[in-house]
Formats: structure tokens, sequence, C-alpha cells
């Protein structure tokens, strides 16, 4: 794409505004309000969510997820527990979560700990998965080099015929809880002069504070 072209992608944010005295007092609640109401607006993928980890040498990777859960205890997605980012995660548990809501001109960044969800928590969210997902979770060596589309779709088969309908939660497969410290939820305003308010946690209160755009 020619430069010019490139530079003169722009669109002006104008439906919503967002004021620290209107804000709910804790960001759970926020974010509920906010996730609820792209929910109702049909926003695509409303849950899907951009986590940000690092790697023991240093390298940032960033890729979407699924949220399957929030509440006051955090946000939580499931992955293999023998991933790329899973293995990030045993050795900086600081991440980032990222929303974006084009269609209401609002994203939510979150930043805290990351942590291992019970067994039991997995168990249960591993039951609620359609059946093809649960032999996908089998099959999938997420990440690896493998030689062909054929051959994972052939491994894909032999576990359906390995399991059938009774597949129990691999021992490698579960969930995350990411325990938030810090949120910022930004609104699209005209002339790029954003709203951004944001979230600190400090000695177990959330302080507020609006940022500059």
């Amino acid at each position: 794409m020619e430069q010019g072209r490139l530079a003169s992608l722009r669109r002006e944010y104008g439906l919503d505004e967002l004021s620290e005295s209107e804000v709910a007092a804790d960001p759970i609640a926020q974010f509920q309000s906010w996730f609820h109401e792209a929910l109702a607006r049909g926003c695509q993928d409303p849950n899907a969510m951009v986590l940000s980890t690092v790697s023991a040498e240093g390298r940032v990777h960033s890729r979407v997820v699924l949220l399957k859960n929030f509440d006051y205890g955090g946000f939580v997605f499931y992955t293999n527990y023998e991933s790329p980012k899973a293995r990030d995660m045993e050795k900086h548990t600081q991440v980032a979560l990222l929303f974006f809501w084009p269609e209401l001109e609002r994203q939510v960044r979150i930043e805290g700990i990351a942590e291992k969800v019970s067994a039991l928590e997995s168990n249960e969210y591993f039951e609620t998965r359609p059946l093809e997902a649960k032999w996908s979770a089998w099959a999938s060596a997420q990440s690896e080099v493998i030689p062909s589309r054929q051959y994972l779709e052939k491994k894909f088969m032999e576990i359906k015929e390995k399991f059938g309908e009774k597949v129990p939660r691999p021992d490698f497969w579960g969930g995350y809880r990411v325990r938030p410290d810090y949120f910022e939820f930004w609104q699209g305003r005209p002339n790029r002069l954003h709203d951004r308010i944001a979230y600190k946690l400090c000695q177990g209160a959330w302080q507020i504070q609006r940022l500059s755009p």
C-alpha cells in the first residue's frame, strides 16, 4: 500500500464520552458494564482479548485468546500448559490484556499477575466445551512444528476414535486467571482528545485517575 494512502486511513470518534465522576468505583464493575454493553450492541467476538507475555529471553509475545470468565478474582482463559504462552507465564507472571470494541469506539487495558486455576475449575470448564473442541485439545501440541495439515487431521481422527464421547481433560491443558492491579478504560473522542480513565491498585484500594490522550 502506498504510504500516502496508509497515512490517510483515519476516522473521527464521537459515539460516547467517559468521565471519572461517572465511572464505577471498582474497575471490575466498570468492565462488567462495558462488557454487557458490547454484548447488547452485537460487537463481534466481544470476549476476544490480546494477551501479552514476556519470554525468558525478554521478548514480548502477543496473541488473541478468549475470555471465559471474569469476576472480582480476575479474568480467566484456557490454553495448553505446554504452549509458548504458558512457558512465558512460568518465567514472568506479569501479563497484559487488551480488549478492543471498535463498534463502541472503546478499548480496555488490564495488567496483572497470571496464575493457574484449580484442576477442578479447569475440569468444570472442559466439560462445557463442544466435543470437537475436547478432541482438539488432545490432538494439538500447540505451536509445535508439524509436517502438514493432513498430519493434524489424522491425529484428530485418532483421538476421536480413542475417546469417543467420553473425553477427559488432558493434564497439559487448563486455565489461567489474571489477577489485575491496573485497568485503563479508553473512549474515543473527537479530535483525538480521547477519554482515558485509569485504575491503580494501591494498598488494597483502587485509585482513579484521568490520563492525557
